[in-house]
């Protein structure tokens, strides 16, 4: 899901698709357009990194909307721009969809011994390169992002303890409305996880300490959105503002009249 270098399985049994370095810039422009037109701002919590030098690394987070792909792809090109950038899609959707194996999308029959083999084959050729680098989202549905406990599928921690080494990092997500008319999308980021930690332990376990870690970063992030305060958070994509229409009409007349400078934000805190 980001222009860079690539692992060259293309040919093997379960290899990976060959990245399209301009397909998949055309369609992140196109994905950035409509973020800054549907949404307030993309926002990441200050203070959060996405760390560097990790080696093979697994991005694991909730899956509170349609959105997240396209989130994932902005914050991808912002923060690994020179990693190769993988993710599972509904085989079927990708039958239907065949561009999307251009842009770094593989296909699995979710619920399945066959699709969970062909994951876990094809996210371990993804890991042997150390610019690799796996999207997830192993809640396997849309859930409110503060619903609790986790459920994660048991995939994650089968490919946790199977990796040779690298990181895996757990990323929340949030879109809720605050001031505008639009939505904001909000990350957090947690602490990155050596794969070492999984050596020895069951899958099970694995997945049950992936779990927490995870739902530790929605927790932080649902008091952050909670505080509806643009300080905690610095802009990675700023989007749309003002409520339109007539409203907004007769805003820009009273400021012309009066003197005072148009902002298009509706609330305080602006962007």
């Amino acid at each position: 899901m980001a222009e860079s270098r690539q692992v060259n399985v293309e040919g093997e049994t379960g290899g990976l698709p060959r990245i399209s370095p301009f397909l998949l810039r055309l369609f992140y422009l196109y994905c950035r357009r409509y973020i800054r037109r549907h949404l307030h701002a993309l926002r990441i919590a200050k203070g959060e990194i996405f760390p560097e030098d990790t080696g093979p690394l697994v991005i694991y987070l909730n899956h509170p909307s349609w959105w997240d792909p396209l989130i994932c792809l902005a914050l991808a090109r912002r923060f690994y721009p020179k990693r190769s950038h993988y993710a599972p899609i509904d085989a079927g959707e990708l039958n239907r969809y065949r561009f999307f194996k251009k842009l770094g999308f593989f296909g699995i029959e979710a619920g399945t011994f066959r699709g969970a083999a062909r994951f876990l084959k094809t996210a371990e050729l993804i890991l042997k390169s150390p610019e690799g680098t796996l999207w997830l989202t192993p809640e396997g549905e849309f859930r409110d992002p503060r619903q609790r406990p986790s459920r994660l599928a048991p995939g994650l921690g089968h490919l946790a303890c199977r990796m040779e080494t690298g990181m895996l990092l757990p990323l929340a997500l949030e879109f809720p409305f605050w001031e505008e008319r639009n939505p904001e999308a909000l990350a957090a980021v947690g602490e990155a996880i050596d794969a070492a930690r999984f050596r020895g332990i069951a899958a099970g376990r694995a997945t049950e300490l992936l779990g927490e870690a995870l739902e530790k970063v929605q927790d932080r992030l649902a008091r952050l959105a909670r505080e509806r305060s643009p300080e905690n958070f610095k802009i990675v994509l700023g989007g749309s503002a003002g409520v339109g229409g007539v409203y907004d009409l007769w805003r820009r007349i009273r400021s012309t009249t009066t003197g005072e400078t148009f902002r298009t934000e509706h609330g305080k805190g602006g962007r």
